[in-house]
């Protein structure tokens, strides 16, 4: 059990026997009435965010997260395996807890696995990633006043938006967030 006063971003709630993560928060004194604190929740398993107040000192439950530094090691038929780095016991991942982290993991990659009574909740990738891009159209240059883009696609399958001097077999650096394109490598 936590207060309110207590929250932090990134806490896990257990709130009517589901798991939500603070987003963000907000103390709040109105004109008249006690203070609240203003919260935006994501459901851990559905990804849903949602706006959530609280009064002030209420206690709320919070859920024991345990976050550890996992490799990613080969994709199987039932889901990702993964390595726990600390005592190589490895575990199994479902495509549905992966979610839109598949088109950024490449073998031997590190990534935090989120897990709650040994199950995995969802995976954190670092900020950006650096991809090869398999296939892309040559760019050809006409009269733009502005910088144009094209389509390519790199190792991991994801189609991605690049500069028209990226040519196939270079290097890039991808935006895990948004899937956009940072720079070459």
């Amino acid at each position: 059990m936590a207060s309110t006063n207590d929250l932090k971003n990134g806490m896990v709630l257990d709130l009517d026997g589901q798991l939500w993560q603070v987003l963000w928060f907000q103390h709040h004194k109105p004109g008249k009435g006690n203070t609240v604190v203003r919260t935006k929740l994501k459901h851990v398993l559905s990804g849903k965010v949602v706006d959530r107040t609280f009064n002030s000192d209420t206690k709320v439950d919070t859920a024991n997260v345990d976050r550890r530094e996992m490799q990613y090691l080969y994709h199987d038929g039932d889901g990702y395996v993964f390595m726990d780095t600390a005592t190589y016991d490895q575990l199994t991942i479902t495509d549905e807890t992966i979610g839109d982290a598949k088109n950024y993991l490449l073998e031997n990659q590190n990534a935090t696995v989120a897990l709650h009574e040994g199950n995995p909740l969802y995976v954190d990738l670092p900020a950006s990633v650096e991809l090869e891009v398999t296939y892309t159209e040559p760019g050809l240059q006409g009269d733009r006043s502005t910088g144009g883009t094209k389509p390519a696609t790199v190792e991991t399958g994801l189609k991605i938006q690049v500069p028209l001097f990226i040519t196939t077999g270079e290097r890039v650096k991808v935006d895990t967030r948004d899937g956009s394109y940072l720079g070459r490598v």
